[in-house]
């Protein structure tokens, strides 16, 4: 089964070592001993090079939650049934989620996409249909996806980003199951043990966690010969991911900020690296979650979390969360006073 992806735009290295000199001159003037805001400093930096300009600022913060059901699900890989996709998605739109609270709390612009959820929703604002399937197949009996579908979710992801406005992209998922469709990706495109990369999702007990190990190490047996990027993914799901990996090429095409939240998340963003290498430069990694694959996945990427908070919820929680420290970076490089404008010493004027 080959998988082609869809028209994207080619996304270049970042690599302006004069802008980046310039940044941290500008950072190393402000009115503070050198280097004493910490990895705040490196986080301005960061959002400066990804923005081509030593005052960046971000527009439009969008945050996408796609959202999606696997049919692996059926098979006891998590602790609730997979009825509980839909039900948050309609809690997303009712305002209710923690990452509904969180959006409103820190003016970020929510949209819902139904990727392939088993369920039909009524339309309404904040709420994107582009289903693919109603879920995906089960990875144990056959491909999640076939080809058309991994290949038409990716699309809808690009085209997605396309009409949204803004400079950043903060990720969001749902789907029951879809911990695991991440743990078998990671395995197989960083070579990972999968026993390693598979945490406890939902809250899984000791029980269940080994059942559910002993089902995705058959599962990546069964998917052996699934070893390019997009081949694995159509083997094992799912339509949210795919939609999510469609979202990353393209805002880091268009050189936006993507915030990583969570584990599933994240490995939306591992797949598109396999693809497009640069596109982990302009990547910003919000937190490291309790699930044990997402340390692995971060490590891979060469991304250090702003934040560990032991979360395990996924919706884009943890990126909302992370904002504020994206805002004060950016407004440590346009709004803090350097020594000269201030007229506060430094070092060098010391006897």
């Amino acid at each position: 089964m080959t998988t082609e992806l869809p028209s994207v735009e080619p996304i270049e290295p970042i690599d302006d070592s004069a802008l980046a000199a310039r940044l941290q001159q500008r950072l190393d003037g402000k009115t503070k001993p050198l280097g004493a805001l910490g990895r705040l400093e490196a986080l301005a930096l960061r959002l400066g090079c990804i923005l081509g300009t030593v005052t960046p600022a971000m527009t439009a913060p969008q945050l996408l939650v796609c959202a999606g059901d696997h049919g692996l699900a059926a098979r006891g890989v998590s602790a609730y049934p997979s009825d509980v996709t839909w039900q948050m998605v309609e809690n997303f739109l009712a305002g209710g989620a923690a990452v509904s609270v969180l959006a409103r709390q820190h003016g970020l612009a929510l949209t819902v996409v139904d990727c392939g959820v088993r369920h039909d929703f009524a339309p309404r604002p904040g709420l994107l249909i582009r289903k693919v399937g109603e879920g995906t197949a089960d990875a144990s009996a056959g491909p999640a996806m076939s080809a058309s579908q991994c290949a038409a979710a990716i699309a809808n992801g690009i085209a997605i980003v396309r009409a949204l406005p803004g400079n950043v992209l903060l990720l969001g998922e749902m789907g029951i199951g879809n911990s695991s469709a991440a743990a078998l990706l990671l395995a197989r495109l960083a070579q990972q043990d999968i026993d390693a990369c598979t945490g406890a999702g939902t809250g899984l007990d000791a029980d269940g966690l080994a059942r559910k190990r002993r089902l995705l190490r058959e599962v990546l047996e069964r998917h052996a010969e699934a070893r390019e990027p997009l081949a694995a993914l159509a083997a094992f799901g799912g339509f949210e991911i795919a939609t999510l990996v469609g979202a990353v090429l393209e805002a880091a095409a268009q050189r936006r900020v993507i915030v990583l939240d969570g584990f599933i998340a994240s490995v939306a963003v591992l797949v598109a690296h396999a693809l497009r290498p640069a596109v982990v430069q302009r990547c910003v990694a919000a937190h490291e979650s309790a699930e044990p694959g997402h340390r692995l996945l971060l490590q891979h990427l060469g991304l250090e979390p702003l934040l560990r908070l032991d979360l395990r919820l996924g919706e884009g929680s943890g990126a909302a969360l992370a904002w504020p420290l994206l805002e004060s970076a950016c407004r440590i490089l346009g709004e803090m006073a350097s020594f000269e404008s201030a007229g506060v010493s430094t070092r060098a004027d010391a006897p």
